[in-house]
């Protein structure tokens, strides 16, 4: 049975082209295009992993879905893969890294990803 893969992003041009790549490779892919959808997605679909944004409706968005999804019984065990170009669009000088409490994700990737460094990712976090 495939792997399913929740990509939440509001960028419908990431979405399918992340879709087209995982498909690909044999993945199944949900996807949802803000926060509140996304947590209610993963509740309903249970997916392997999820690749979660950050700036949707808010410029922090992610964070608090990451946190939020942490906390809820069912999917408090899914694996987060943060892709994200917060750190070019704020301009911040650093850059973010995972964290048990603040930030409960696998791994934090910068848009643009590559093809290869995302598939890496997915499958490093699916292990």
């Amino acid at each position: 049975m495939a792997k399913k893969i929740l990509v939440i992003d509001d960028d419908p041009d990431f979405v399918e082209s992340v879709e087209n790549l995982l498909e690909a490779k044999g993945y199944q892919v949900v996807s949802a295009s803000n926060g509140k959808e996304g947590v209610e997605k993963a509740k309903a679909e249970k997916p392997n992993l999820i690749l979660l944004d950050v700036m949707m409706n808010t410029k922090d968005e992610g964070f608090n879905v990451a946190r939020q999804i942490h906390e809820i019984p069912e999917i408090k065990g899914t694996p987060v893969v943060m892709v994200t170009g917060v750190r070019k669009e704020m301009n911040l000088p650093f850059g973010f890294e995972p964290d048990e409490t603040w930030l409960p994700v696998k791994e934090v990737l910068e848009k643009p990803v590559k093809p290869e460094t995302l598939l890496s990712a997915v499958v490093n976090a699916l292990k």
